[in-house]
């Protein structure tokens, strides 16, 4: 069974930095093989994270494509990218969508490392909007979890000035085999704090 990613929003009493507490509801995003297998994930992930008891109050498939993680940045940017493809008949092209996932600190840094990451790709594209996904942390599937282990391909040991970061991908979501079809998002794009969108659209 394919393992897909999933968004869970979880609510708890959380303690701020001046030691007050406050109820709040936070998106995480996981790897997992169905709706129910999320919500035991969540469960077990953050058990060890969050002092006493937290609820799960919304679990969303999501549609991404890749997720490119650094670990010199912990805010996390969904970038929104099409390209167009010939039909089988060849007499005309169609738009394709997908979505991504960037470590970075801001916007811009999201763009820069977007267009690293996406530079072996052989295919002209077009970004069309990078905007701060709000989710905490990101849980992959564990090797050791292996009914459908994400593909972890780990940054190269050459030094480097901009070195790509970690890269998680679901099993079948490769570039060229993706439709634009969205899924159901536990974050809306209007309730976020950075927001870019291209100029042509």
């Amino acid at each position: 069974m394919m393992n897909t990613w999933f968004t869970v929003k979880v609510r708890y009493t959380k303690q701020l930095e001046n030691g007050t507490l406050k109820r709040v509801t936070e998106p995480y995003l996981l790897a997992a093989v169905s709706f129910t297998d999320a919500e035991a994930r969540i469960y077990e992930e953050l058990g060890a994270l969050i002092r006493g008891e937290f609820m799960v109050v919304g679990i969303a498939r999501t549609d991404l494509a890749d997720i490119f993680q650094y670990e010199d940045s912990a805010k996390w940017f969904k970038c929104k990218i099409t390209y167009g493809i010939e039909e089988e008949d060849g007499d005309k092209k169609k738009n394709v969508a997908q979505n991504f996932l960037v470590s970075a600190s801001d916007v811009k840094e999201a763009y820069g490392r977007m267009e690293d990451s996406l530079a072996g790709l052989m295919i002209d594209y077009q970004v069309l909007s990078i905007v701060s996904s709000g989710i905490v942390d990101i849980f992959p599937y564990r090797e050791e979890d292996a009914q459908a282990p994400v593909n972890v391909a780990q940054k190269s040991d050459e030094p480097s000035s901009d070195q790509r970061g970690v890269v998680y991908s679901a099993p079948g979501t490769d570039v060229e085999g993706s439709q634009d079809n969205e899924a159901d998002e536990s974050v809306e794009d209007n309730t976020l704090e950075d927001h870019f969108e291209d100029d042509n659209e």
